[in-house]
Parts: structure tokens; sequence; C-alpha cells
């Protein structure tokens, strides 16, 4: 580890060993107990080793995280407010003991940095989500990782890097802290404002990064995230082509466009001064916070996790003793009469004002309806409908879920002949026993092979939709928390129609052609759904059938009303 030590942004650490003892960890680490760094992991460890998360040296101990939980701060006091920890498997760190050194490696194998444990402790998650993300409601997609998703075990420990986790795409764009630091020295940027954004940027972000380069007579640094963001987002390379047009619309020499690789937690306040630490440490001197900041939406009570200023003040109070300077804006506008977007703080009384939500944009543009061009440059549009067709031009999955005998897979045949019928799009039918013949052959019914079952399915309808296609799914899926895995994975590529075949145990086990109910309440077949094992009913489905008071031909039709209903056929 080195520390550097530069105008822009003062003391940063540098966990990459030298090329001389990068080679010898690679031999060393061969004798090492391993991990497989999740996704989440491997964005962290990228910005521990460059040093975007400095003063940290590796995954927090016990002592600093409890400190950071309570405080926004390390055990020295330095102020840190987001936790960056390595979670793993319980049986993983039952191998462990303080001393032990791990090769943490990337999904295909190659080390990436090898860590001395500190600390194991299993965590309270919903003291953490409360502490740190103000609730503990899972709408809350960080709230929704760190209970849901998230391993039981934290270890926290020092790390030494290997070699950093590797990018093929925008290399040109993807700069190091110490890389930008001595870009800006190099053009003689004294003063840089940094643009956090993990959205597209239309023309009110321009006009907001434009006044306030002008405010804080700076530089203006376009930061966008292309790591992980709210499920739903964008996707970073159609995000990066559309930056790419807007950043000639700026003066030429006073902008810049640089890549940063973060896992965001969408935690609103303290994820608002975690943002500003970072540019910080990227040599940044201001930070613009518009409001509000790395915001997730609504709760389950469709009122808003945090306010829509909270962010600046938090950071107001903090801001000089981080070290930068927040450059505070309210929303911008675009007022009818002066044809420009102003502050709202500026609007007249009688003035008109224009505006589209964000999620007024997205309807629009899945919905293929016009989006005006004082709302966002015609180019950059073009490029969004490029990556994201309308609704009834994109693939989608129909995904059953019921106990075995409701019908599924009746009605599902029956939709897929009705949808032949229409064309437009090829069809692919994953039925829970077909998959079980053809992918999961060598699967049992315990749990685990029943969610591995029910992913693997998963994995290969968001295929067929990304590629536009239709996929129908009918296995019996008894677990939601893995349903709720399928429909995030799907929803990236596409639509997801979940369809509850709500049909009663009774009516199932009447029409019982195979005697399995039989055999399950003999209990000479283990685990079945609905007898020896529970099935967890959809909560929200979009769909609704009990096949005991309608034939297929009924209940297809419904789907394929549901269908036009959303926009995914016409």
């Amino acid at each position: 580890m080195t520390t550097i030590i530069a105008p822009h942004g003062g003391v940063l650490k540098d966990l990459i060993a030298s090329e001389k003892k990068a080679e010898a960890l690679k031999t060393e680490a061969m004798g090492y107990v391993s991990w497989d760094l999740t996704e989440r992991q491997l964005w962290d460890i990228e910005m521990l080793l460059c040093g975007a998360f400095s003063p940290l040296e590796g995954f927090l101990g016990k002592d600093d995280y409890a400190s950071v939980l309570k405080d926004m701060r390390l055990s020295d006091g330095t102020v840190w407010p987001v936790p960056i920890t390595l979670d793993v498997k319980e049986e993983f760190a039952e191998k462990l003991k303080t001393g032990t050194k791990i090769a943490l490696r990337d999904h295909e194998g190659v080390l990436i940095a090898v860590m001395t444990v500190g600390d194991i402790w299993k965590p309270d998650k919903k003291a953490e989500a409360e502490l740190v993300l103000g609730s503990t409601d899972d709408a809350h997609p960080g709230v929704d990782y760190l209970l849901n998703r998230s391993n039981p075990v934290y270890i926290g420990g020092k790390l030494q890097g290997v070699e950093m986790p590797r990018h093929y795409d925008f290399k040109y764009l993807r700069n190091t802290p110490k890389d930008l630091r001595d870009r800006f020295k190099k053009l003689g940027w004294t003063r840089v404002v940094a643009f956090q954004t993990r959205n597209p940027m239309h023309r009110a972000h321009q006009e907001l990064t434009f006044r306030a380069a002008q405010k804080s007579a700076a530089n203006l640094l376009i930061h966008p995230v292309v790591g992980m963001t709210k499920p739903g987002d964008i996707d970073h390379y159609s995000r990066i082509r559309c930056y790419e047009y807007l950043i000639k619309q700026y003066p030429e020499q006073t902008t810049m466009l640089s890549l940063l690789p973060l896992a965001m937690r969408m935690g609103g306040p303290r994820e608002c001064v975690w943002h500003a630490i970072i540019r910080k440490n990227y040599g940044c001197t201001h930070f613009i916070v518009g409001r509000n900041h790395a915001d997730p939406g609504n709760n389950k009570k469709g009122e808003p996790f945090y306010g829509p200023f909270d962010a600046q003040e938090l950071l107001g109070k903090l801001q000089s003793e981080i070290g930068i300077e927040m450059v505070a804006f309210p929303e911008m506008v675009f007022v009818q009469e002066k044809a420009e977007y102003v502050p709202s703080s500026e609007v007249n009384k009688g003035d008109t004002v224009l505006n589209i939500s964000g999620t007024e944009f997205r309807r629009r543009l899945a919905e293929g309806l016009d989006i005006p061009e004082w709302f966002s440059y015609k180019e950059v549009v073009n490029e969004l409908r490029r990556t994201y067709p309308p609704k009834h031009k994109q693939g989608f999955t129909v995904f059953f879920t019921g106990l075995s005998g409701s019908g599924k897979s009746t009605v599902a045949n029956a939709l897929m002949v009705k949808l032949m019928e229409t064309g437009g799009r090829r069809i692919t039918i994953l039925d829970g026993d077909m998959v079980r013949k053809n992918l999961s052959s060598e699967l049992g019914f315990s749990r685990e092979h029943r969610d591995l079952n029910i992913q693997r399915i998963g994995f290969v309808a968001s295929e067929i939709t990304k590629h536009g296609g239709i996929a129908i799914c009918c296995p019996i899926a008894p677990y939601s928390k893995t349903r709720n895995g399928v429909r995030d994975v799907v929803s990236q590529s596409g639509g997801f129609v979940e369809v509850h075949v709500s049909t009663s145990v009774e009516t199932c086990e009447g029409r019982d052609r195979k005697g399995l109910y039989a055999k399950a309440r003999a209990g000479i077949i283990k685990e079945f759904t609905g007898i020896s094992d529970p099935y967890e009913a959809p909560e929200n489905p979009e769909v609704v059938i009990d096949t005991k008071d309608c034939s297929p031909d009924e209940a297809s039709q419904r789907i394929i009303l549901k269908l036009e209903q959303m926009g995914y056929i016409k």
C-alpha cells in the first residue's frame, strides 16, 4: 500500500501491491481459502483498491462498523457515513479466524486481492438498515439488498490488491482518483465541481450543471455511476452514449466526462455525504447537490423515504470538515414565456411552468409517445429509443405460479396458442416438468434445489425477453423470495407478468391423475408443496385465476387483456 499526497483531494490510499509483491501474492494465495466476490463486493473492492474510499484500507472491522452506524464516523473520528463490509455465508465464516488470509476472486476466478481477517461477526441487519438507511421497509432497494440478499456474516480486514477488476467497456473514460488528479493538475483545473448522476441527462441537467460551474467558478466533472444503481434504471451503456453527445453542448475545455464504478445504496442524506467524500478523493473541490439526491422513491405506504432537501441539509453541516464545498441547487423547470430553464425558486407569478418527471419520461419512452425538444435533445431521445423500444416491441415473460394440478400448464398452452395466432414475436414455453427433464435433471426437491431450478428458469426467461421474445413459464415456484428474484432479473430486460393460478389444494387433489397428492399424504413423497411443504401465495400478482371457475380459454383471454392493458401487445 502507498499513500499519495496531492494538492487535489489530500491524502489518497492506494492498496494495489507493487508488481513484484503482486506476483508473490498470486503464488501464496494458491494455499489460501478463496471467496468469490459478489457483484456489489466487486464494485466495493475496486473503489477500495484505487483509493476512492480513502481513508479505508479494507473492509470495515467491527469497531469501525459500529461507529459508522451510530455516529457516521470511523472509530478514529473521521467522517464516514456508509458501512463498507464483506458479507459471507456462515459455512465459509466457520473456516476463518483472526489472521486468516483470504484470496478474494472475481466470478472468473481471477485473484483481485488478499485480505487478512481482523474481525468476524454476525450483524443486526435491521438495526443497520434503520440507522444507515432510515427504514426497514424493503421497498427501499438498499434495505431489500441488506435484509433479503446479503450474506449473514461480516468479516473485516485490510486488503493487499493484486489487480483491479477488469473492464472492457469505455476504457478511455475509466479513471482512478490518481488519474483524475493528475489530469486536473496538467490542465490547470484548480477548482472542479462534480455532478453525480445515475440517469440520462436532459436539458434541465445541462442547465443545472452549467449554472453550478458558473456559480462556483469551477470546471465541471460529469461523473456518472456505472456500478450498481437502482433496479430498473437505464443501463450504463445507453446512458454513456447519451452523455457523450451531451458533453459536446458545453463550452470547449470546460467539462470532462469520467465514469464512477460505485455500487450505490440509494441512501439519501448519508449517501450524499459519502458521494462528496468520494469526489474529494477524486480531486474535486465542489459537489453539486440537487433535490432528492440518491433517492430510492417511496415506501410501501406511498410516502417518500427522505425529504427532498435532507441530503443538502446533512452535507451542509459536514462539508467544511470533509473539505469539499457543496453547490446546492433547487429543481430546474422550463418557463414557457422565457423559453429557458430556471431554478424553481426564480419562477415568477403567472409564469407557465413545464416539467416532465422521470417517471413520466419513462412512461412516454415505454409507450412511444412524443418527448418535446425543450425537455431533451432529440439525439439523446433517439439513443434511448434505440435501446428501449415501446412496450409493444419489447420482449416479456408471463410467469405462472400455483400448486401442482392447478391448471398452470393447460392455461399456459392456451395462452401460447392465442399469442401465436397474433404473431410478431417468437414464443418459448418453459413448463415445470420439461425444465426438470432438460435443464435441471440432477436436482432434487429440497428448498435449495427448488430455488436453483426457478433461478435457472428465470435466467432462460430473461435471455428470451432480452432478445425480444416471449417466455411463458409455468413451474410451481412456491417461494415468494425466489419469484421476486426472477421478477428482478427479467424486468431488467423487458416485461414481467406474474399469474397466480390460485386453485385450491382440495380442487387440485381432486384432479390428481398422477396420484401425487395421495403419495404425499402417505409420506411416500417428501416435501410436497401444499401438503408437507408450504406454498407462499404472491402478494401482488398482475393476474389471479382460479381454474375451478373458468375454462382455459377464459383464463388465457384474461391474460391477453392484461397484456394489452399493460401495453405489451396491440
